[in-house]
């Protein structure tokens, strides 16, 4: 939930993570020229294909360097080290030729062209984001369909003709240029906007006139990880930037010391005042918040993507309006420790002058509502509105005088609603079984907007009113097919250890149980983050197939509060994968499926654990799909951002760390001669959150072990970062080729459409 008007970024798998070992130099390869040879199989799709001999693969040749490095006393080879010079001339070569290869495979898929057309149709339905209200205008985007990017529009009343605000559409011929963020300043009137090209984690940041839909001149550069937060008077915004990294580097560099800048409306991004750094903790990273009533600013500490959190705040100066002119040198001194010492996760929702709300595990892993007097000491300052439930407290906004309590019941939404007394006060009655977020808006707002959607309903829009607790559909999308034909139902079973754990099954209710049943078996599983059920095309089209859909709520994620989060982290990381590989001994088990027709996915950390249990038990699968990857868990943490996942990780400069990373890591599990499923790593070039060096190095690795008829193949999108900002022409390719290779490796004859 969000009191801000803010660009979703999609299922960004590794968004938790914004939040890099001392390894021996490289050393030089030899490279050779890589060939790019396939022997596909001619034999038409449909015409007993998989009576005829498995096609035999020539992959690309990949030098093999002798890059030996030494961890506390190991000695552990990395011989495609050179595949992390993403610009070198070797590296484009071998992803020319590997994009060659698993391309020129693809298209023997006869069904692929079926499911592209499919994919279309069924993305070609209008639909809308959740509306906010800034002044005296509403604020909405909406995707008439096949729009690359969603367009944003404002209305001045909810039943009127939407305006033309900003089209990320016009920025970029090919729709690679996503809207990011945005934010309104406190009348309304300005909007400071940022946007990412290629899917990169680097934004630029703009202001535009609302009335007019016309830029400023401003425009701040070396964003990421960071909103911007409006002060009184519409004359400026706080946000948070890194130094600009050096030319070329901008998709590796390692990413260190953010600093809070304050930005007046109508300068240079030169002339920004340094509002707060700390070179003592280079790890530190800050968000901005400022206060509904304007008075202070509340800074939200992190050290990367540790859910523990510190809250600095300070009173704004002149009146509220911003800093004068000036640099604050080091940490300011009238900036005020409230929460220090990254004792817990704390999350701002709101305030009554000096006395601010927040949500916290703080003696609660499963969260609650405190109140802080800022007035007060340390430790002593504490008051609790909300105790913990049952459920697990994952979200909270204060609209009006109405607390919004977002709870997770078994992995799907629950929302409850308090007075600022702490007591309850009603419920969020809720289609079924699915997520609920939006829920935003400011202390004088009588109303507020949330989106529902589940496995078969695509996201619709809700107004609630807040006197008369009841809620009416605002936009509601008609996408062609019958959501009553598919039915979900959630199971429980026994991980390895005993832990009982959540899955979701989706399907068509004409879809009965059996060995021959073509299953997806999704996962997550990290960063305490949550996967919910939720509306999506590509896993619409599975089902609709005859594909059975399965979602497993992984330890590692945020489904039952902090204690779960915990047990997926660092040495206890392969709890992560023993729940996967139990959902899937589940499945066949139950009568679902069979290792022949079971594939799996993820993306991101999902990545890695597909690439972890593929070395684990590839006896267990008959495809797989590692997305965007974190595939070398000895080198992840050198680059980008990557040294922030050393909170659910760890770290490879620690003994026992190090051997628990290495025991899993997928990279350095692969054993030659080993038969793997087919595989289909993929991955994207300006990927600069999980660098594509992971999935490089991993698929020629793979490549190298493998010792099936399978196809273990990479495919490498050009101009894509790690997923969010995406264009629907990108995506719908995307699933067309990897539904596709599922079909054909799972030997599925999809079913008719419904």
């Amino acid at each position: 939930m969000s009191n801000g008007h803010r660009a979703h970024a999609g299922t960004m798998a590794l968004m938790g993570m914004l939040a890099a070992l001392a390894c021996q130099p490289r050393k030089d390869v030899e490279s050779s020229t890589p060939p790019v040879v396939v022997d596909a199989d001619p034999t038409p799709a449909g015409e007993g294909k998989h009576d005829a001999p498995a096609p035999s693969f020539e992959y690309p040749k990949a030098a093999r360097g002798d890059v030996v490095d030494e961890y506390h006393g190991v000695k552990v080879a990395d011989p495609y080290r050179w595949l992390e010079d993403l610009d070198g001339e070797r590296t484009r070569a071998w992803v020319e030729a590997e994009n060659a290869v698993t391309f020129r495979y693809l298209e023997t898929i006869a069904e692929r062209e079926a499911i592209r057309e499919r994919l279309t149709a069924l993305w070609n339905y209008e639909r809308w984001g959740v509306p906010s209200r800034h002044g005296d205008r509403y604020v909405v985007s909406r995707n008439d369909g096949l729009q690359n990017q969603s367009v944003l529009y404002t209305l001045d009343r909810l039943d009127g003709e939407p305006t033309l605000l900003l089209d990320p559409n016009t920025l970029a011929k090919d729709g690679t240029v996503a809207l990011s963020g945005t934010n309104f300043s406190q009348s309304g009137t300005l909007m400071a906007y940022g946007t990412s090209a290629s899917g990169s984690d680097w934004e630029v940041w703009k202001v535009r006139d609302v009335a007019t839909a016309q830029d400023r001149p401003d425009e701040l550069r070396w964003i990421k990880f960071s909103d911007v937060a409006w002060t009184r008077g519409d004359e400026g915004f706080y946000y948070a930037r890194y130094d600009a990294p050096k030319a070329g580097d901008e998709l590796e560099d390692l990413n260190y010391d953010q600093k809070v800048y304050y930005h007046r409306v109508g300068t240079t991004q030169d002339q920004d005042v340094l509002v707060y750094a700390r070179p003592d903790h280079k790890d530190w990273g800050f968000t901005p918040t400022v206060t509904e009533d304007g008075q202070y600013l509340v800074l939200t500490v992190r050290i990367g993507t540790d859910p523990r959190k510190s809250i600095f705040f300070q009173k704004i100066p002149n009146g509220g309006r911003g800093p004068s002119k000036g640099v604050a040198k080091g940490p300011a001194k009238t900036m005020k420790e409230l929460l220090p010492d990254f004792r817990a996760s704390y999350a701002f929702i709101g305030n009554d002058g000096p006395v601010f709300y927040f949500r916290t595990d703080d003696g609660a892993p499963k969260g609650r509502i405190v109140a802080v007097d800022t007035r007060k000491p340390v430790g002593k300052n504490q008051r609790e509105l909300v105790g913990e439930a049952a459920d697990t407290l994952r979200s909270a906004s204060l609209v009006g005088d109405s607390l919004f309590l977002g709870y997770l019941k078994d992995a799907h939404s629950k929302v409850e609603i308090f007075d600022l007394k702490g007591k309850r006060t009603g419920e969020v009655e809720l289609p079924g079984l699915g997520s609920a977020g939006g829920f935003g808006g400011k202390r004088s707002h009588t109303e507020t907007f949330y989106s529902f959607s589940s496995f078969a309903t695509p996201g619709t829009i809700h107004r609630f009113d807040l006197r008369s607790k009841k809620s009416e559909v605002f936009r509601e999308p008609k996408v062609a097919f019958s959501p009553g034909d598919y039915v979900t139902e959630q199971v429980f079973y026994a991980s390895k250890d005993g832990t009982r754990i959540p899955m979701f099954l989706s399907r068509r209710k004409d879809l009965k149980p059996s060995a021959d049943t073509p299953t997806y078996l999704y996962g997550y599983g990290g960063f305490d983050i949550a996967i919910t059920p939720s509306f999506s095309v590509p896993n619409l089209v599975w089902m609709e197939m005859g594909g059975l859909y399965a979602v497993a709520n992984l330890r590692g994620g945020g489904e039952y509060g902090e204690d779960w989060h915990q047990a997926g982290t660092k040495l206890d990381k392969q709890n992560v994968f023993d729940d996967f590989i139990a959902a899937a001994e589940y499945l066949v088990a139950q009568g679902w499926t069979s290792p022949a027709k079971l594939a799996i996915g993820g993306r991101s950390n999902g990545g890695l654990l597909v690439g972890a249990v593929m070395t684990q038990r590839p006896d267990l699968f008959g495809a797989a799909l590692p997305g965007v990857g974190v595939m070398d868990m000895l080198r992840f943490n050198q680059f980008t951002i990557g040294w922030a996942w050393e909170s659910d990780y760890g770290s490879p400069a620690d003994p026992e760390q190090f051997k628990a990373l290495r025991s899993y890591s997928p990279y350095h599990n692969l054993k030659e001669g080993t038969a793997y499923p087919a595989t289909l790593v993929y991955t994207a070039d300006h990927d600069d959150r999980v660098v594509p060096g992971h999935s490089y190095k991993f698929a020629a690795q793979l490549q190298h072990a493998h010792a099936g008829k399978t196809p273990v193949l990479i495919r490498i999108d050009t101009k894509s970062g790690h997923g969010a900002g995406k264009p629907t022409a990108k995506q719908i390719e995307e699933w067309a080729d990897l539904w596709g290779f599922v079909v054909d490796n799972l030997d599925m004859t999809p079913m008719g459409g419904s």
